[in-house]
């Protein structure tokens, strides 16, 4: 997804607008995957899912040197749908493994994995970029049916997590039943907007100070770096704390690190703002997902994951074009209105958890600081 564009107005060809339609309808299958994604697995089997999309979406990538335009167009949304799909049902697999009240750590160790992929991912990336366009895509697909052959006989032969019962309940009506957790889904919107503007204004705002990109690639570092360090740590010493209060804080440390952006800008307030930042990243998603999975019947954990998944990744599609249209207007309100879109987003998450979802007789106290069923036996 790095080097799309590039590849688009580079090796294409194509003009930058049309690089852009076709990159969107990569965006597209993405957020596709994500909210509808996770209904193959809690239908048909995780495990199942997971090698069959991984291996169709690898021979996807791989195969996109070859493709003409027209058909590169369509391949890539599908692409990135199955793939995406693959990534629900993983995170699918990783909280069932475990049990409700654990998911916290399982949670971070997936994201601690993530962090050290995206440190070492991109300068990789731009070796074979070097090298040709062409060897980035096929690598790419070609390492995706690596790891899909490598990790087949380690995954659980889990049978499709449909039950039979006629009273077990569908996605609907189980999120009807538990409010607090879909007044959280809009809130979590909301926070990914504001964090997204790391990756978009933030880079501006900076060039525009005058400061060099160095800096500004070295908070990244500073951020992957300290996540690699404390998530985990952070996540297994507050498992036992209700999730609401700890999303809360997070939610308000990410607005007051997108505040200290807006200082006059120098090395030291850049980092202190970075590091503020990173703080409330730290505790408010590992936490938020842990809490989405322990909601959920285990018949329906695919599509949980999905559901917190897809309102994540909202945030990526709206964050550049509402942050670049407020800082093109009032650069210096933009660092105010994340803060104030947060402080919103926390009262938010604090209002649901005073409020209890109510419980029915086959429910059982969530670790993650709500309610939740039982899990089923095997």
């Amino acid at each position: 997804m790095l080097f799309l564009t590039l590849y688009l107005t580079g090796p294409r060809g194509l003009a930058v607008a049309t690089a852009g339609l076709v990159a969107g309808g990569y965006g597209v299958g993405m957020l596709l995957g994500n909210f509808t994604g996770g209904r193959w697995g809690d239908r048909f089997g995780h495990r199942r899912t997971l090698l069959l999309c991984s291996t169709a979406s690898g021979l996807g990538v791989a195969a996109v040197p070859w493709l003409p335009l027209p058909l590169l167009a369509v391949v890539l949304p599908v692409a990135a749908y199955l793939g995406t799909t693959a990534a629900v049902s993983t995170g699918a697999l990783s909280a069932l493994a475990v049990a409700r009240g654990d998911r916290r750590t399982s949670v971070a160790i997936g994201r601690a994995a993530s962090n050290a992929g995206f440190v070492i991912g991109p300068p990789v990336g731009a070796l074979i970029v070097a090298h040709s366009y062409d060897a980035l895509f096929v690598v790419d697909g070609l390492m995706t049916l690596a790891v899909r052959f490598a990790v087949a006989p380690l995954l659980p032969r889990d049978e499709p997590h449909v039950t039979r019962d006629p009273d077990a309940p569908s996605l609907w009506r189980a999120l009807r039943a538990d409010r607090a957790l879909v007044r959280l889904l809009p809130a979590v919107v909301l926070v990914d907007l504001v964090y997204r503007q790391l990756y978009t204004t933030v880079p501006l705002h900076l060039r525009d100070q005058g400061s060099p990109v160095g800096l500004y690639t070295a908070i990244i570092a500073i951020g992957s770096g300290l996540i690699l360090l404390l998530e985990i740590p952070v996540a297994r010493r507050l498992r036992a704390v209700s999730s609401y209060p700890v999303i809360a804080t997070g939610y308000a440390l990410v607005g007051l690190g997108f505040v200290l952006f807006g200082l006059p800008v120098s090395p030291l307030t850049v980092v202190v703002a970075m590091v503020v930042l990173t703080a409330g990243e730290i505790l408010y998603k590992t936490t938020a997902t842990a809490h989405v999975l322990d909601a959920a019947p285990d018949h329906l954990v695919g599509q949980y994951q999905g559901l917190y998944m897809g309102a994540a990744t909202s945030g990526t599609m709206l964050a550049a074009p509402v942050g670049t249209a407020v800082y093109a207007l009032a650069p210096a309100l933009l660092w105010p209105l994340c803060l104030g879109a947060c402080a919103v987003a926390a009262a938010v998450v604090l209002s649901s958890g005073r409020r209890p979802a109510p419980r029915s007789p086959a429910a059982t106290p969530s670790g993650s600081g709500g309610t939740a069923p039982p899990p089923r036996a095997g």
